[in-house]
């Protein structure tokens, strides 16, 4: 993450030499995080800005085998979505396509709406939230002949921070991130991570919305940018047994009046009573915040000891295998640093979640319990479901066309997915039982 306090490039200009553009792709978040939206063509943009655009609001209650869950007891109706225009800009992997995103109008569930209100609730106290996402991806291959189908685009131990043809042949992730750079969303770097054909693309620091718009953009990029080689990303949380998993990271600060306002050069560490307070607070509601920064079923396969992702909700100096890590820099980039999140999870559920948390934290004036100290995390979603629908705070904050269409998919999920014969289980029992 960068920690310069240069101002976030306004995402609003096309590339230079760009195509004329023909359509303009609308784009709204549904609760998994999946892209849905509508290409209009470019002369009949007008209506759209003023009229908005109709979708069956059963897509937000759908789970991802394509079961509307929530919305059958209604008929189905309409939500409204008005694009941001401030969003607009070309993309340069399709020639000819400008998008913008969109806002989801009330009753709907609209994620993006939620961190402007958790962004809202913080600037009431005085502080504007800033984050800096970060986020991993395996890119794979398919093959017929490989387990599930699929195959990594390249499988060699040992690649971390290999940068280059080895890591990344034919330069396709570095393309893909310089691609991200050109239209404004502040891609800073790429590199090989940790897993066999796993990468992770930074994004600079921003305010909250911004932070969270770029990284929900660069989830669907990266994937489109990757089918249009005949490849596929993923930023599925475990998709190999041989392998870790991936992670979405935030770094996180708030800022008054300009200035860090976790920065205080004469404390203890060098840091101010509102980071140990917003830390506190992330902490205190831990259980909830797991449902939307580890929404799967796959995602609690990859919290595991050592594996460089948390197992209890705590907190150390430096330590990336803390729940909330408080990296070295001080001064301007004071910060902590959420490392539960699973490379599924939603970025603007998540971010709205984890911002009302800290908020809450400030507001009660908490105070954390020494490093490395904290109960266990959940161990399931269904744990983490239960620790959200226990939580007001939390689910206060989010309000119930989120958090009560979201459990209700999940519950779904998490049915089907006890219903269901492994592989695991007839490899295990079928030959011998």
């Amino acid at each position: 993450m960068r920690t310069d306090d240069a101002p976030a490039a306004a995402p609003d200009r096309p590339p230079p030499d760009s195509a004329p553009v023909k359509s303009i792709r609308v784009l709204f978040s549904d609760l998994h995080g999946i892209a849905r939206g509508k290409d209009v063509p470019i002369s009949e943009f007008d209506h759209v800005i003023e009229h908005g655009l109709a979708f069956c609001a059963a897509v937000m209650g759908t789970d991802l085998r394509h079961t509307p869950v929530v919305g059958g007891e209604e008929g189905y109706p309409d939500m409204t979505v008005r694009p941001d225009l401030a969003t607009m800009l070309s993309l340069p992997w399709e020639p000819g396509v400008a998008s913008c995103l969109a806002d989801i109008e009330a009753p709907g569930a609209d994620p993006r709406g939620a961190v402007k209100q958790a962004v809202r609730r913080l600037r009431a106290l005085g502080f504007e939230p800033i984050v800096g996402p970060e986020l991993e991806f395996f890119l794979l291959e398919r093959d017929a002949q490989a387990p599930r189908g699929y195959r990594r685009h390249v499988d060699q131990l040992s690649m971390i921070y290999t940068v280059g043809p080895q890591a990344d042949r034919d330069g396709v992730v570095r393309a893909m991130t310089e691609r991200l750079a050109e239209v404004g969303l502040e891609a800073s770097a790429v590199h090989h991570e940790f897993m066999n054909s796993q990468y992770e693309i930074n994004l600079r620091r921003a305010d909250a919305l911004t932070a969270a718009d770029r990284a929900f953009r660069l989830k669907s990029a990266v994937k489109d940018m990757a089918a249009q080689r005949g490849l596929v990303a993923t930023f599925m949380g475990k998709p190999f047994n041989d392998q870790g998993g991936s992670g979405m990271h935030l770094h996180l600060s708030l800022n008054r009046d300009g200035h860090n306002a976790f920065d205080a050069p004469g404390e203890d560490h060098g840091v101010a009573g509102a980071l140990h307070a917003f830390v506190a607070g992330v902490l205190a509601h831990a259980p909830a915040l797991m449902a939307f920064l580890n929404p799967t079923v796959n995602a609690y396969r990859r919290l595991q000891p050592d594996a460089l992702a948390p197992t209890r909700a705590d907190w150390g100096w430096d330590n990336r295998s803390a729940f909330i890590r408080i990296p070295p820099e001080r001064g301007d980039g004071t910060r902590l640093e959420i490392r539960a999140g699973d490379g599924a999870a939603n970025p603007y559920l998540a971010i709205a979640a984890v911002l009302a948390a800290g908020e809450d934290g400030i507001r009660a004036a908490m105070t954390p319990a020494p490093p490395r100290s904290g109960p266990e995390l959940p161990e399931s979603l269904d744990a983490a479901l239960d620790a959200l629908a226990a939580d007001a705070a939390i689910a206060g904050a989010l309000g119930p066309p989120i958090v009560d269409t979201f459990v209700a998919v999940k519950r779904f999920e998490l049915e089907r997915h006890r219903a269901w014969v492994s592989d695991w289980e007839v490899d295990e029992y079928l030959r011998h039982l």
